[in-house]
């Protein structure tokens, strides 16, 4: 007897059966029950066969804020073998336009909001979401396997053009399995908020996982921090995902308004990723909503999620990023391929069940990232002698002045220390005496002092540590992922 394949629709299904009436999504005054959820996904099946053309290994682009319709949509047409090139909407026509045809999409769906990103688009067929669907006959086309890819999210393009990273179905539902095993906040009676954007990998991953798992998620359509802790103070969510920006923002409230949500949520987990979580921010996080609830989590878009902080270790294990996360396995290598001996700088290379399948079209890309089924995007690691993961730098990002090799997310973590401090970026400009030298641009409060900054930073960091030069700035510039752009600080501080 075959098995059923893993599609990462494959649960939602089975939660429609056993609870069709259950609400699956709530977002922005409006629900779905899961029967709901399976008729509006046929009713799209049933449009991209027999009016937009669609078929098994074709690929579609997707442009939409949060909104109930993105998981309608992804789930139709990756359950018929139909990827999804998953968009951000805050990129410009230009960029966007540069994805839809990179991606050789056959089809954009895209929110009325996006229309203007639309516009450069002018190859494809295109739908709006809110339009009717066109009436159809049932859609009777073959189904995904669990090897074809579901999703097709780009890179966030720091250093040039984004790339493509195809996500199989088969990824993605070991993922959500791991999840419910880590975190313990996926299970049919959870009730998650999902805030992250779902056109970022981890956004979408962890928004659609409960209904993978026949439990609720509310999605709300962007962030607004009084919002969030306002919707956790009601009791209900149980789970939620937030990047350090979201934290910052939260705690950046009106004391009042703090005050007054404080010892509210029924929270069991509380996700972080994306970027490091300031020890001082990890303490403040810690005392506001309660012990054993904060996940630090590192990972990937290609090799998904690599390790995993837990709750007992947040205040242990300062500035690491955990050790291995379920069914995942971690070498660190020196640029001859040798495994490094703890407390040695290597690359981080992970394997696992849920890494990706490639670069779309890129196969000189995905030869670079993978060896030997090791994946690896050129981050910099140490594991101590515990097995526990320390995130060095990218291997890109690496400074080297008067020939010693600088990692600026080490001094970075530092700096963010400070109380005066918002955020910072460090980077190398190049210099004449040393090879580069190591700036720092960061976002700081009024009467903020760098000389004050350097005696704290004295007592903390090496002196061949040291930024030679800061650069106070409103904010730090960011692509539309929301990654800094430190080659734009370099070049604009180098002008300078």
């Amino acid at each position: 007897m075959q098995a059923q394949p893993l599609l990462i629709t494959s649960g939602l299904r089975a939660a429609a059966e056993r609870a069709p009436d259950k609400a699956a999504i709530l977002c922005d005054g409006q629900a779905r029950t899961y029967a709901q959820l399976i008729g509006r996904i046929a009713a799209i099946q049933a449009a991209a066969q027999h009016n937009w053309g669609l078929k098994h290994g074709d690929n579609v682009a997707l442009i939409a804020p949060n909104c109930i319709e993105y998981f309608e949509f992804v789930a139709a047409f990756c359950e018929m073998g139909v990827a999804v090139a998953t968009v951000n909407y805050r990129l410009s026509p230009t960029e966007a336009a540069h994805i839809v045809s990179d991606a050789d999409a056959k089809l954009v769906v895209y929110h009325p909001r996006c229309a203007a990103l639309v516009k450069a688009v002018d190859t494809v067929s295109k739908h709006e979401i809110g339009d009717s669907l066109p009436n159809a006959a049932t859609f009777d086309g073959p189904l995904a396997t669990e090897d074809d890819v579901f999703s097709i999210p780009y890179t966030s393009g720091t250093t040039g053009h984004p790339k493509g990273v195809m996500i199989s179905h088969r990824a993605r539902v070991m993922t959500f399995y791991a999840m419910a095993a880590e975190y313990q906040c996926y299970s049919s009676a959870s009730h998650f908020l999902a805030i992250a954007p779902l056109c970022h990998g981890a956004g979408f991953a962890f928004g659609f996982a409960p209904l993978f798992f026949g439990g609720s998620v509310e999605l709300l359509p962007s962030f607004d921090a009084q919002t969030v802790l306002r919707k956790l103070a009601e009791g209900i969510a149980d789970g939620v995902f937030m990047v350090p920006t979201h934290f910052q923002a939260i705690f950046a409230l009106d004391q009042n308004i703090i005050d007054e949500c404080r010892g509210k949520h029924s929270l069991c987990a509380i996700i972080s990723n994306a970027s490091a979580l300031p020890q001082p921010m990890k303490q403040t996080i810690i005392e506001y909503f309660g012990d054993g609830l904060l996940h630090e989590t590192y990972g990937s878009t290609e090799a998904g999620i690599v390790t995993n902080l837990r709750p007992e270790d947040q205040l242990r294990k300062r500035r690491c990023v955990g050790p291995a996360f379920v069914d995942t396995r971690i070498s660190l290598r020196s640029a001859d391929g040798k495994e490094v001996p703890p407390d040695t700088p290597g690359e981080l290379f992970s394997r696992g069940p849920a890494t990706f399948s490639g670069y779309w079209n890129r196969p000189d890309a995905t030869e670079e990232a993978v060896t030997d089924g090791w994946v690896s995007v050129g981050d910099i690691a140490v594991r101590d002698s515990d097995g526990f993961i320390y995130i060095v730098d990218r291997k890109k990002d690496m400074i080297i002045s008067g020939g010693i090799n600088i990692y600026p997310r080490e001094i970075e973590i530092i700096i963010a220390e400070h109380d005066a401090v918002q955020e910072c970026a460090v980077y190398g400009v190049p210099d004449a005496a040393w090879g580069e030298a190591i700036h720092c641009a960061l976002v700081a409060d009024d009467g903020f002092d760098h000389h004050a900054l350097e005696d704290w930073l004295k007592e903390r960091l090496a002196r061949f540590k040291l930024p030679k030069h800061y650069r106070r700035v409103s904010s730090l510039p960011r692509n539309a992922n929301g990654k800094v752009l430190k080659r734009v600080l370099a070049e604009t501080f180098a002008r300078a």
